[in-house]
């Protein structure tokens, strides 16, 4: 009989292997650096080119390795961690599985450098596609050094699924930052294309926090520590006040190791109940300590996921532990009366406009939405040529195809004008509009976000920069993180119309903005474009244009709650409908609905 099943030759299989440890440099980063600690490093320096993607290093002042180990320290499964499944029971290092080595070494160019205190020479190793060019003896300082280069050179289907160098070198810096979170102790350095990005000298918890995410940040954080029997739970939590946009910057750590588990994360949120404004997330960074026997590490090659013998118990842990803290804090928001606004007070609300109410200059949204000042009269913008065919067809776009429709067209024909017709706002959120044949119901934050977002698309297009420049500057303080997300993003951003000035490694100078924004709240905006970039960056993968793009038009926009006046709403529905796609907002949200005659003869019981 034919044979059909054959045993893989070593080094494809070790390439498959690689697959599930080595993403993306960040991936090897990360392991490397493990490594280090778990060799008692006390300085670790991280070194890339190119965001990891030509070369990538790790050095550290840890034990090093003699010559023996260092010859067989690339083979798969070589570890010095665990000896029997006993130990597998109760790791305590952040390594263990000893595929690491042998896994980076499979898809690059890898040279190791070691010394033990002790021997007078080190070893070099070097290793390419998994295969041991040479190992001699050569002067070394006390420690390892791995440079690791080309990575996925002999596996190209694996590199061109890496992702632009700006999103790479954010992943390398989330990787170095929790590291960093979660060993205060340690010097860590981390160099990327010869710039000097991060220098974290050894430091209390509460320093580290502050020296990663800046003095302002640190203000609106706490730190608390409970031993809850099972083990002890502690950390930082934000105040409600502060929360931000996107669960970007949420830390969870279990004995000292990075982990994800929605579970906990929950347990925290669910914690803050009441105290956050709905879409708001809370800062937290978690420490877990628990009895190594009762947590089982070993679910996933990254190592980021576990399984808790009593994960109900856990969770109830972690909830009370921060609710306590939350209450020993006397952390009570301010709730305003949503009742008021809605009688026209305008309790909380970011607009003054009022339908009913003479208007003795243009408010800001009259500016933008391009009212006259005078008259109140709507600017006419014509709609495009693609637009205007649109208008006059009976055919819908879905999914990027036209679909033939009984119906007529949501959008009115060309013959069809706002100005002619009466609009309401209800609730502040919504635009009633009657048509033909029905009503039309339009949510006015997606519909000003689609507007916006091919705004902010055309001046990509076309490299347009227009600036508004600020009369006072702003000086914002961010984390190390997402300032070096500005550095990267700096000449999207300034196309955008934001022009920004970075001074150190946190601080950043708002010097301009674009003209959609609204008065007063210029720096938040940049925050919350930060945040809701990066969070998007974990979901659909698309160019950073694009992601900016979504991530400004969704925090520029008018918001549930703005209110309009009428030239305003009158304003708003024109430049929709002069959008290129005005029936889905740029995140896939339906802008408007339509609700027919017939239908609403149909709810009513009525034949004719």
């Amino acid at each position: 009989m034919l044979r059909t099943i054959n045993i893989l030759p070593e080094n494809l299989a070790n390439k498959i292997a690689a697959g599930e440890v080595v993403q993306r440099p960040a991936s090897a980063i990360k392991e490397l650096v493990e490594n280090s600690i778990d060799a008692g490093a006390t300085t670790i320096t991280v070194i890339v080119k190119e965001a990891g993607k030509k070369l990538l290093q790790v050095v550290d002042d840890g034990y090093g390795m003699s010559e023996e180990d260092a010859a067989v320290a690339f083979e798969r499964h070589s570890t010095s961690k665990i000896a029997s499944f006993e130990d597998l029971e109760k790791i305590r290092t952040l390594g263990f599985r000893g595929e690491a080595l042998a896994s980076i070494a499979a898809v690059s160019q890898v040279e190791l450098l070691t010394r033990q205190s002790a021997v007078a020479v080190g070893t070099r190793v070097r290793i390419e596609g998994g295969l041991r060019i040479e190992i001699t003896e050569e002067a070394a300082h006390p420690g390892t050094s791995v440079t690791v280069k080309n990575l996925f050179y002999n596996t190209p289907a694996r590199q061109k699924f890496l992702k632009a160098t700006n999103t790479e070198f954010k992943h390398i810096f989330d990787v170095i930052q929790r590291i960093a979170l979660s060993h205060p102790r340690i010097e860590t350095r981390f160099i990327s294309d010869g710039e000097t990005v991060l220098h974290l000298h050894p430091s209390t918890m509460e320093e580290r926090v502050r020296d990663v995410f800046g003095e302002q940040l640190f203000k609106t954080v706490f730190s608390f520590e409970e031993n809850a029997g099972m083990g002890t739970v502690g950390g930082f939590l934000g105040k409600p006040d502060f929360a931000r946009k996107s669960r970007a910057e949420q830390y969870l750590f279990l004995n000292s190791r990075y982990i994800i588990n929605r579970s906990l994360n929950h347990a925290v949120y669910q914690a803050y109940e009441n105290l956050l404004e709905k879409t708001s997330f809370p800062f937290f960074i978690l420490f877990l300590t628990l009895d190594t026997a009762k947590v089982d590490v070993n679910v996933h090659p990254s190592k980021m996921e576990v399984k808790f013998e009593d994960e109900s118990s856990i969770y109830r842990m972690v909830l009370s532990a921060v609710r306590r803290a939350l209450a020993a804090h006397d952390l009570i928001p301010t709730v305003g009366m949503r009742g008021e606004a809605s009688a026209g007070k305008n309790v909380g609300l970011r607009f003054a406009a009022s339908a009913n109410a003479p208007q003795r200059r243009p408010s800001f949204w009259q500016e933008l939405l391009k009212v006259d000042a005078k008259t109140g009269e709507v600017i006419p913008e014509s709609p495009t040529p693609a637009t205007q065919a649109m208008l006059q067809s009976d055919k819908l776009p879905v999914d990027g195809r036209d679909k033939a429709s009984t119906h007529r067209s949501l959008i009115p024909d060309s013959s069809y004008r706002i100005s002619e017709v009466p609009v309401w706002q209800i609730h502040d959120k919504y635009i009633i509009v009657p048509i033909e044949n029905g009503l039309l119901i339009v949510d006015q934050h997606a519909a000003h976000e689609r507007v916006i977002y091919e705004r902010a698309v055309e001046r990509f297009n076309r490299s347009d920069k227009k600036i508004q420049q600020l009369l006072f500057p702003h000086t914002i303080e961010m984390t190390p993180g997402d300032a070096a997300l500005v550095r990267q993003l700096n000449p999207l951003l300034e196309t955008l119309g934001f022009a920004v000035k970075l001074f150190g490694k946190t601080t950043v100078i708002l010097d301009g903005v674009p003209g959609d924004i609204k008065p007063g709240c210029e720096g938040q905006i940049l925050q919350d474009v930060l945040d809701l970039y990066k969070e998007d960056e974990q979901g659909v993968k698309v160019e950073p244009r694009e992601r900016l793009a979504k991530s400004y038009s969704c925090k520029a926009a008018i918001k549930a709650g703005d209110r309009l006046n009428e030239p305003e709403i009158r304003s708003l529905l024109d430049q929709l409908f002069a959008a290129q796609l005005p029936y889905t907002c740029p995140h896939g949200r339906p802008v408007m609905v339509k609700l027919s005659l017939s239908e609403l003869d149909k709810r009513f019981g009525r034949t004719s």
